[in-house]
């Protein structure tokens, strides 16, 4: 770890923050499929096993929700809320304060380099506008952060993310694109609508002028680079690489293709439930919950919004688009690097414990792993 740091600091590297929503929740964005009807009215169309897959999507009967859980979305990003968060997931799909400090340690100890390491987790309201806020939010505190670590155009930032909170920073990166964008003013556009619509205490359609200013200006990150990693994060939104630095992508995957072509990471619709609480071919999160999934939204006026948000982001919402994405969908999003990496099964443990193969990537025991392969990617 230490010998990681050192590349790190060689390439300027001055913090890093590590992203994560809550993990005990509708991961699968079964909410929506339920909505639209693929759940409740069935769709087998003709596949073997799809009914009993779909059962096994629901929060309910997925094993991975309790009913007395603590913690509900929206979730806070602040100190009384980690410390829930770690006493009721510890390392389960959740950056933990012990994980991020031992990190920082490990990188820096012994050295005269500083690497300042933190957490932030996402509200986990997890469909369109509620992401979209998300980013918006996210560059607030990315901006109040870089300049008390008083960063240059010299320096860069690592953005480590677990899960859904890869798709926050996949829009950031779309709004933070050099040039002018149609589609950026759009979006800016249907969320300053819903906001003047629906005002609170923590957003205001002034703030979010004073962020499209920044973001045209360029100036919102004082120049900093943006580097992004993304564990397990299922491949819905496109990238803009203009707006960050490197980008990679770390996907828990068995392989099960026989011929060879493993580059593909092809995975097929799994034809037996039983499959993916054993985890035979990896994170089931990250193959499952893609268009055509999400939380189903809780007023009118956020209902429009991700309507309007999905004519720009994802062309139709429905079972039949959500069948179609996990029957062709590979692990690989098209921008970016991307590992395939047998994790191991976490064998004899509950849905909690595993999160269908979606767990793996933020405990300490992958800690060095983790590190060692972004320094590969990034900081030669």
């Amino acid at each position: 770890m230490l010998g990681v740091g050192e590349r790190m600091a060689q390439s300027r590297v001055k913090g890093i923050l590590f992203l994560n929503g809550l993990p005990f929740m509708d991961l699968f964005g079964a909410a929506r499929l339920d909505e639209v009807g693929g759940l409740k009215r069935g769709y087998s169309r003709g596949i073997s096993g799809l009914e009993s897959l779909l059962a096994l999507l629901r929060p309910a009967t997925s094993g991975i929700c309790l009913p007395d859980d603590p913690i509900h979305p929206p979730v806070a990003n602040d100190e009384s809320t980690h410390k829930r968060l770690d006493l009721l997931a510890q390392e389960i799909g959740n950056f933990s304060s012990s994980y991020v400090r031992k990190f920082e340690l490990a990188l820096t100890q012994g050295s005269n380099q500083s690497i300042s390491c933190g957490r932030y987790v996402w509200s986990s309201v997890n469909h369109h506008v509620g992401r979209l806020e998300a980013a918006m939010h996210l560059l607030i505190y990315l901006r109040n952060w870089v300049s008390r670590l008083g960063l240059t155009r010299d320096d860069r930032i690592l953005l480590i993310s677990h899960g859904h909170a890869g798709q926050v920073l996949a829009l950031l990166s779309n709004i933070l694109a050099g040039g002018e964008s149609e589609m950026r003013a759009r979006v800016f556009e249907i969320l300053g609508r819903y906001w003047q619509a629906c005002p609170s205490a923590d957003r205001s359609v002034e703030q979010l002028e004073l962020i499209y200013r920044l973001v045209l200006d360029q100036t919102a990150l004082q120049g900093a680079t943006v580097d992004v990693v993304t564990l397990g994060t299922p491949v819905r939104y496109g990238w803009d690489t203009d707006g960050i630095g490197q980008l990679l992508h770390l996907v828990n995957h068995r392989e099960i293709r026989t011929d060879g072509k493993r580059w593909l990471a092809k995975m097929e619709l799994p034809q037996i439930a039983w499959e993916v609480p054993y985890q035979t071919g990896g994170d089931y999160v990250q193959q499952l919950a893609v268009a055509g999934t999400d939380m189903v939204p809780d007023n009118p006026e956020v209902e429009q919004a991700n309507i309007d948000l999905r004519e720009i982001f994802e062309p139709y919402d429905g079972f039949e688009r959500w069948l179609e994405c996990t029957r062709r969908a590979t692990r690989c999003a098209n921008d970016g690097q991307c590992l395939l990496v047998e994790y191991g099964v976490q064998a004899d443990e509950s849905p909690r414990q595993h999160l269908y193969g979606h767990a793996c990537y933020t405990q300490s025991r992958a800690m060095l792993f983790l590190a060692t392969e972004i320094a590969h990617a990034f900081y030669l």
